[in-house]
């Protein structure tokens, strides 16, 4: 690929070939065409879509990918084997442009251990393979497998030899996270400093994070003069994972100015959705504190940051929420929120603060933050039209439920009993599973029509007394309520978040009933 501007950052994308090496089950083809469209929307340059000797699947993938690309370089992975170079021309050819990525390794472990070779017996595989693959291509990647823990020595021969060779990308790989920042940078300076035709080809890295240091790692050698970071979405990868795509792309952006003015073409906006596509294909879900893309990213629960936030959000918010994507920041309402956050979120609602006893609610809203962990701000709203001991006081309480469910010719059925106010009410159905079985039962029951749009269940404690934690997120007329579950049923436990987010909505609809009572007096 041809990019001459020595300020652009090449982004190579591996999450559908290193990336899915840490999948607990392969990918379909048309789940890596899913993925694929996604990176191409992304802005990512080149995409390594697999490894086309190793399977059919991966060479129908690595084929149906380049078919589709519009704007990204797709890549296949081989070996320095005859047979391995091949199949990746197999795969792409008929192409416009495509891309072979060959490798071997080049440490001392990994040369007299692995491969029972000498260097030199190395190096001539490297030139040859390198010599292949140009005769299907100009656009060749060489890689030196554990570069990290390579002689130095030995590292610049075979990059100048593949170089010589025809290779148009050399990557220095960190194969199993040894190196630090300083050391890896160094490496990358020393090629620069003694290869004599290193300004012929691009200088690429492949960091991994064993010891969480892949962005890092990557961020270095670019200062040192690489120019492509081999990266995945999540940060999917062998063992610890691969560097970071999103937490390359915007370092570079934020500081910009720090890396020298360098760039990458992704488009920013769109890194929450890539990051959202493959977290749900791999059935890999993104950890909580995942930078850039974590549920807590652009969480505030801190009383002082959420002020410093409402203030000023570039106080505890390097980037914002919406330069990668997603909507907004969240404001976690705990008993570790302050009057401040209390206020605003009743200013959002409508509420003048002169219509309310701020150190009333204040104190009311730390003892049922205590008890329920985290308020939402229907809660909140509640605080100013029940009494203390009413409000949490539930209309529909669950008394009992029986389910029938089994194989495929058994249509499973709910039986579930409600006390509601003051009466007791029954209701049976049936649904595509058990669970949709009792939350149609709960629907008629409560005649509360709303939109499912999550379920969580999660294990709590161990062994064969573990309870059931069920969340669900709910939509009525437009507003997001929440309710949970426990119990060592998960059926049960179902049944239970579900009602109490009807509770929810049912004080919701109280307190909306007489805000138009008073608004009409």
């Amino acid at each position: 690929m041809a990019i001459n501007d020595d300020k652009r950052v090449i982004i190579f994308d591996t999450t559908l070939r290193d990336g899915e090496q840490a999948l607990q089950s392969s990918l379909s083809p048309k789940q890596k065409l899913q993925i694929a469209m996604i990176l191409d929307q992304l802005g990512v340059d080149v995409i390594e879509a697999g490894f086309p000797i190793s399977s059919p699947g991966d060479m129908e993938a690595v084929r149906l990918i380049g078919q589709n690309l519009k704007n990204a370089t797709v890549c296949g992975l081989s070996r320095a084997v005859d047979k391995d170079i091949d199949a990746c021309y197999e795969a792409m050819k008929g192409l416009d442009h495509y891309r072979i990525h060959t490798f071997i390794a080049t440490s001392d472990i990994h040369v007299q251990d692995k491969l029972k070779k000498s260097f030199d017996d190395v190096v001539e595989m490297a030139v040859r393979a390198v010599t292949r693959a140009r005769k299907y291509t100009d656009d060749v990647e060489f890689s030196c497998e554990d570069a990290g823990r390579t002689p130095i020595d030995h590292l610049c021969r075979t990059v100048e030899a593949a170089i010589k060779a025809g290779a148009t990308t050399v990557n220095i790989p960190d194969t199993v996270g040894y190196t630090l920042p300083y050391e890896f940078g160094n490496i990358i300076k020393s090629l620069f400093d003694r290869v004599p035709n290193i300004d012929k080809a691009v200088i690429s890295v492949h960091c991994h994070n064993d010891l969480g240091m892949a962005t890092a790692n990557s961020l270095t050698a670019l200062q040192n003069g690489a120019r492509q970071i081999e990266v995945a979405v999540n940060g999917l990868g062998e063992r610890a994972g691969n560097c970071s795509l999103e937490e390359v792309a915007m370092t570079i952006k934020t500081r910009s100015e720090y890396m020298g003015g360098l760039y990458t073409g992704i488009v920013s906006t769109n890194i929450a959705r890539a990051s959202q596509v493959v977290a749900g294909v791999c059935n890999e879900p993104v950890p909580p504190h995942k930078a850039i893309v974590g549920s807590n990213a652009f969480a505030h629960s801190s009383g002082i940051h959420q002020d410093g936030v409402l203030k000023n959000r570039s106080t505890y918010e390097i980037i914002t929420p919406e330069s990668v994507g997603f909507k907004e920041n969240n404001l976690h309402m705990t008993a570790r929120s302050g009057r401040h956050m209390i206020k605003s979120c009743l200013a959002s609602l409508g509420y003048d603060e002169s219509t309310y006893d701020l150190d009333d609610v204040y104190a009311r809203f730390l003892k049922l933050a205590d008890r329920k962990g985290q308020v939402f701000d229907y809660d909140l709203e509640a605080l100013l039209f029940f009494s203390p001991d009413k409000e949490e006081e539930t209309q529909f309480e669950l008394e009992s439920l029986n389910v029938i469910s089994g194989g495929k010719n058994v249509i499973p059925t709910a039986s579930v009993r409600l006390k509601i106010g003051k009466r007791t009410r029954t209701e049976s159905g049936t649904g595509n599973g058990p669970v949709d079985a009792v939350f149609n039962c709960i629907t008629r029951l409560t005649g509360i029509r709303c939109e499912l749009t999550n379920y969580v269940i999660a294990a709590k404690g161990s062994g064969m007394n573990a309870q059931g934690q069920v969340d669900v997120d709910v939509m009525y007329q437009g507003r997001q309520y929440h309710g949970k579950g426990l119990s060592t049923d998960v059926i049960e436990s179902s049944a239970l978040a579900l009602i109490h987010a009807c509770n929810s909505i049912y004080r919701a609809r109280i307190i909306a009933d007489e805000k138009l009572e008073n608004k009409e007096k």
